[in-house]
């Protein structure tokens, strides 16, 4: 039901930061979770960051977690995934996300997605 577009995405050196951000449209996006996740070519989409409708609750996998924070700004439709120290297997594209279920993990429980981002981390 929400549209949504990510950027932020480009070349990093390994151990900077960039953040990503998504935009999404709609009327229901404060009633979303909302997640970020990657897929490197050959290989599966991967969850990498939950947050709940209300920003209140938020989820990782285990590879980011201490270095990538996700965030969100319901007054302006806006959710963000800080990336700090990166490393070269972060490099993928990102996709924005939006479900309508509580803390939900895999591909098939998101029923929103953006146009992907491109990440690349050179060591």
């Amino acid at each position: 039901q929400v549209q949504l577009v990510e950027s932020g995405g480009g070349l990093v050196q390994a151990g900077g930061s960039l953040r990503l951000s998504c935009e999404a449209s709609g009327r229901t996006f404060r009633t979303y979770t909302m997640g970020w996740f990657r897929q490197v070519p050959g290989k599966e989409r991967e969850f990498v960051a939950g947050i709940s409708p209300n920003g209140g609750v938020t989820y990782y996998t285990d590879s980011v977690k201490g270095r990538f924070t996700i965030s969100r700004d319901n007054a302006k439709n806006l959710v963000y995934l800080q990336m700090n120290n990166l490393k070269s297997e972060d490099t993928a594209v990102y996709y924005c996300a939006g479900s309508t279920l509580y803390k939900p993990r895999a591909t098939t429980d998101f029923g929103s997605w953006g146009q992907g981002t491109q990440v690349t981390v050179s060591s």
